[in-house]
């Protein structure tokens, strides 16, 4: 899934299998430290592994940390079902009714159109005040303007 371009066309690169492991690693280690993470995606009878989903902190770089992301990647074949936005539906709940959490955010690269319909069916809200360059890229990078939505918690 991370060496595939157009699973990553709103990232700085694709990532090697070594890559794609680490990664994998360090999303199951946050898990253990927090007891809350991204968890993979698994479709019984059709994909052990279809991608992941799940909330997080945010980097401490980050221009609206300290905050709790809402994030999801899917492999290409489940793009268009409506997973992304059940099984973010399910990390919601989970961290609204289980862990008492106020807020949640989501951000993404401006043109990543469809995770930004995500965050919208989600029902995230965008403040174009809270845009922003993404600090890990130079500012001239083409990734680098972002927009964030954030949905905080009912009652």
């Amino acid at each position: 899934m991370g060496a595939d371009p157009e699973v990553m066309e709103h990232f700085p690169h694709t990532y090697s299998a070594t890559q794609s492991a680490e990664v994998m690693e360090a999303l199951a280690c946050g898990i253990e430290e927090r007891g809350y993470g991204f968890w993979a995606l698994e479709l019984p009878g059709e994909v052990a592994f279809g991608g992941f989903v799940g909330i997080a902190p945010v980097p401490s770089e980050m221009p609206f940390a300290p905050a709790t992301e809402l994030g999801w990647r899917l492999a290409r074949p489940l793009w268009g079902r409506g997973l992304a936005s059940e099984a973010a539906g399910a990390a919601i709940e989970h961290a609204f009714q289980r862990l008492e959490m106020s807020e949640l955010v989501a951000y993404t690269a401006v043109d990543n159109g469809r995770s930004r319909r995500v965050m919208e069916r989600l029902g995230m809200q965008r403040d174009p005040a809270d845009d922003f360059l993404h600090p890990r890229l130079s500012p001239d990078h083409r990734l680098a303007p972002h927009v964030l939505y954030r949905l905080t918690a009912p009652g």
